[in-house]
């Protein structure tokens, strides 16, 4: 898999590739934002792969200075699963939305920004989805800087992504 998208996309697609037991089976990929969008494309469009169903997209604070975006996939034909983790800047959390191509990704990277802070760039409508407009607090709820929650977010929400 990690050789067909760097042919397709380009060598620098695929940061790191593991597979543990995070995940069971399945590859965890790290990609880097700007790679983000063709490599989701090439694995939904690549008959050998067709992973066309996000099951779910989350973020993880890593205090001081990272977060990290997880997209599970998996195949809705095969079974198969894949993870992509993409790793920002905390100062600065911006990557591509993908709700074009995964409809999903639609309320789960407002969720993500709501929770987050994190910015999807060309999202149709990128605003609060939990959280009333009017929220009087740190606006973004679960970053770890504002309550200390990472590590809980991370054990809740991201266990098996955690590495």
């Amino acid at each position: 898999m990690v050789s067909a998208i760097r042919t397709a996309v380009g060598p620098e697609a695929i940061l790191e590739a593991s597979v543990g037991p995070h995940l069971g089976p399945a590859p965890l990929l790290v990609v880097p934002p700007e790679r983000l969008r063709a490599v989701l494309a090439f694995l939904r469009d690549e008959p050998a792969f067709r992973f066309d169903f996000l099951n779910t997209l989350h973020g993880i604070d890593r205090p001081p200075d990272r977060m990290e975006v997880f997209y599970y996939l998996q195949s809705m034909e095969s079974g198969h699963a894949v993870a992509l983790k993409v790793v920002v800047p905390r100062e600065d959390p911006r990557l591509p939305s993908v709700a074009d191509l995964y409809p999903a990704a639609d309320w789960q990277e407002r969720e993500a920004y709501d929770h987050f802070g994190l910015h999807f760039e060309g999202h149709p409508n990128l605003r609060r989805i939990l959280l009333p407009d009017d929220w009087v607090g740190p606006f973004f709820f679960w970053a770890g800087s504002v309550f200390g929650f990472s590590l809980i977010v991370m054990h809740c929400v991201g266990q098996m992504f955690a590495h």
